[in-house]
């Protein structure tokens, strides 16, 4: 574990049968963590699979009003937008957020969204969770398995696919960094990922099934890394 991780989390890290204190008795009056976030609620393939699939909008209609894009460490990434939530006030919201100040995506809101206040802690085949410290203002909180906390279906292709697309994210951004050199081709790179994996639309029943082959499709085209 590196020291960045003790220093944001209380210093252990989970498996996602393991049970550990988060449940926040559904944020009844509270929605702090979804203010003022900027672009750190990044969205992944599957993020985008399930806003598209049950906002019955396409990629760029979502970039509209509720997604922006944004540069990071060479690739260029879909996160959830801000929007100003008074005339009168500085203090931003998340652009799903209702006039009650509750989540008008709940079941199907992003992963970040659902990990909150847990963090993901890769290794190369393996993927593990740490509590982020003074995260949530809630007192009390219960425990709660990881699995029911993130509240996805079958949360083990889920874990295995967020391993293999954040492993595929690292070798994305090392050929970018190798391709700086070459303009037109570190550009080349950087939107192809985009429109193959966020552009594209996935007109599927099994995002599981289609992600491992837009994947496959990636690593024979650019080389498995």
């Amino acid at each position: 574990m590196n020291e960045n991780l003790l220093d944001i989390s209380d210093g252990k890290l989970y498996d996602r049968n393991d049970m550990v204190k988060v449940g926040c008795h559904d944020c009844v009056g509270c929605s702090s963590c979804c203010k003022n976030m900027g672009q750190s609620i990044l969205l992944d393939p599957y993020d985008i699979w399930q806003l598209t699939t049950n906002l019955k909008k396409s990629f760029e209609e979502l970039l509209v009003s509720s997604i922006e894009l944004h540069m990071e460490e060479g690739l260029i990434l879909p996160n959830l937008r801000m929007v100003q939530l008074a005339a009168a006030s500085d203090e931003e919201g998340c652009s799903f957020l209702d006039k009650d100040g509750r989540c008008s995506i709940h079941t199907f809101r992003p992963g970040i969204c659902r990990l909150f206040p847990l963090g993901r802690n890769y290794e190369p085949n393996r993927l593990q969770y740490f509590l982020l410290k003074d995260a949530c203002p809630v007192q009390g909180k219960s425990k709660l398995k990881v699995e029911k906390w993130l509240g996805i279906p079958n949360s083990k292709a889920y874990q295995e696919y967020l391993i293999r697309w954040h492993n595929l994210t690292k070798a994305v951004r090392s050929l970018v960094g190798a391709s700086l050199e070459e303009e037109n081709k570190a550009k080349a790179i950087t939107m192809d990922f985009l429109s193959s994996f966020f552009i594209k639309p996935y007109d599927c029943e099994d995002f599981f099934e289609e992600i491992h082959l837009r994947m496959d499709q990636w690593e024979e085209r650019n080389g498995k890394h």
